[in-house]
């Protein structure tokens, strides 16, 4: 997945910064953190699958905006997940050490905020593409939870951005569902 996730960034994505923007993304945990600590892809290389996932579903007829809003919305759990251990049983009833994800957030700047904000300290964004990777989440973005109707007036003003939340949706939901 990393090689398709490169391949289609690479073709697409042709900005100043892109290839330092790439450069971190190789250095950092992106190409084997999760999507999720125990949600949707809660397992190694789950984060750059589920950007796939979104690019795959997210419909923009601008090439370099979709790679950008559908590879880029989730790069804000970069260098954010670490792996513990707890005690569990396995088959035989043997206590064991299991390895899970927690959440270390050494940038606690919000979620797609955060994203924008890492995003645009290597390329330019327009206006539409930022508001589309800050209100990805829609309803499920903690300013939303606490009474704000940004998201409203963004979703109105930029229909990329509530198309970037359906395709995100729609690959949490339909197409990373355990089955």
């Amino acid at each position: 997945m990393k090689e398709q996730f490169i391949k289609i960034y690479q073709e697409n994505i042709k900005r100043n910064g892109a290839d330092k923007l790439l450069e971190y993304l190789m250095t950092s945990d992106f190409f084997t953190a999760p999507a999720s600590t125990r949600f949707h892809l809660s397992k190694e290389g789950g984060l750059v699958e589920h950007s796939l996932n979104v690019y795959n579903r997210f419909e923009c007829d601008n090439l370099e905006t979709r790679a950008i809003c559908a590879l880029l919305h989730d790069v804000c759990k970069t260098n954010f997940y670490k792996v513990e251990y707890r005690n569990a049983k396995d088959e035989s009833g043997q206590w064991v050490k299991v390895p899970y994800y927690t959440i270390d957030d050494t940038l606690p700047y919000g979620h797609g905020e955060k994203s924008v904000y890492i995003i645009s300290g290597f390329i330019k964004l327009s206006r539409e593409e930022a508001m589309a990777i800050r209100w990805h989440m829609g309803g499920f973005d903690d300013s939303v939870k606490g009474g704000s109707f940004a998201l409203s007036g963004a979703f109105e003003k930029f229909p990329l951005a509530l198309n970037l939340h359906i395709a995100d949706l729609q690959a949490s939901y339909i197409d990373e569902v355990s089955k």
